[in-house]
């Protein structure tokens, strides 16, 4: 599997995950940062976990969720859908280690929203779901998308629950981060190297364009 492939999988499966943590993320972040009710404080903890508890671990709860004898890889497996040990299970690592990232940002942003626009569209008729799109929203996306930037580079140099949940099966589930591994381990520095070079040359730009844009949008 060559370097090019290697990248460009890994670049996939972060992608991939960033979208499907984005529409569950930010609504989750507007909870957070907008709504106080019982068991905020516990949700707010299982959303920050990943970030504190070792990636393998999350890796084995995951394994054991989505194993086809787990409590969700056995719904999915009469389904026709496996997860574990496939590209899915990579997605998903990476979507639930990125995920605090990207909750945690775009909170701060909507908690820096006034809240008198909201209050004034709301008694202006609008619905809730027409004040988050139309005034919350826009003016929080700097933060939204430097948590969503984020979660992309989480995803990207992601390696512990990956190794566990997805292996490192050449072609299949092999992404940067893991060959950097099985590069490191069997020997292949030159190899490894390179694929380091990669990866901060790919997490540099994408944090750099974030910047820029937010820049110019508070500018």
């Amino acid at each position: 599997m060559s370097a090019f492939q290697i990248t460009w999988f890994t670049l996939l499966c972060a992608v991939g995950a960033t979208v499907l943590i984005v529409p569950a993320g930010v609504p989750l972040a507007w909870l957070l940062a907008r709504r106080r009710f019982r068991g905020r404080a516990v949700l707010e903890a299982l959303v920050t976990m990943p970030l504190v508890v070792p990636p393998v671990a999350t890796g084995l709860l995951l394994l054991v969720l989505f194993s086809r004898r787990g409590m969700l890889g056995a719904l999915l497996e009469r389904m026709g859908i496996g997860i574990v040990f496939t590209w899915k299970a990579v997605v998903l690592a990476m979507a639930v280690m990125g995920l605090p990232l990207l909750v945690r940002t775009a909170r701060a942003g909507f908690e820096q929203v006034n809240t008198r626009y909201e209050s004034v569209a709301a008694t202006l008729g609008a619905s809730p779901l027409r004040v988050f799109f139309t005034i919350s929203l826009p003016l929080a996306w700097p933060a939204v998308l430097a948590g969503a930037v984020l979660a992309f580079a989480r995803a990207l140099g992601e390696f512990g629950a990956t190794i566990v949940v997805a292996g490192s099966i050449p072609g299949a589930t092999r992404t940067l981060a893991v060959a950097i591994y099985g590069y490191t381990e069997t020997g292949q520095d030159r190899q490894a190297l390179a694929l380091v070079a990669i990866a901060i040359v790919i997490a540099f730009v994408a944090l750099w364009a974030s910047n820029r844009l937010i820049e110019r949008r508070q500018a």
